[in-house]
């Protein structure tokens, strides 16, 4: 099993967040094909949402974006300077902002944050089996 981890700082900038999310996006289609094109492209958007929030709402302090793979499951954290913690709702019909972490529950298995000494740690994972199942099964035949 193939271990892979990844840390990025994210500047507290759009244009710095842009760079964190090509990077992470880059460096996970690397670990190889075997995580499926709709596997990566939701770690994209998650990773992306992750981060968006974090810059959000850090007010200037240190961001790190991470993805870890460990053949069960692809994890990505970013750690912020926050106390507050983000809640899935969904917002207004007409509101411009508000879907980042509607998106990241309904994307990946499981989701949540935690409370850090520094702020806080919000994190989502996505299932993943390093050895896929054959895709067919062969049944014993039958000899009349």
């Amino acid at each position: 099993m193939e271990v892979h981890h990844i840390r990025v700082p994210v500047s507290g900038t759009p244009a710095g967040a842009a760079s964190a999310r090509r990077r992470i996006a880059e460096e996970m289609r690397t670990w190889g094909a075997g995580l499926g094109p709709e596997l990566l492209d939701s770690a994209e958007v998650v990773a992306s949402e992750l981060i968006t929030n974090a810059l959000r709402h850090a007010r200037g302090g240190p961001i790190t974006a991470g993805v870890d793979l460990n053949g069960k499951a692809l994890r990505i954290a970013v750690t912020d300077t926050s106390f507050a913690t983000p809640e899935v709702g969904l917002p207004d019909t007409e509101a411009e902002s508000g879907r980042g972490l509607f998106l990241v529950a309904a994307l990946a298995d499981r989701h949540g944050c935690a409370p850090l000494p520094s702020g806080k740690r919000c994190w989502a994972e996505f299932e993943y089996m390093d050895a896929p199942l054959p895709a067919t099964t062969h049944l014993p035949q039958h000899r009349s």
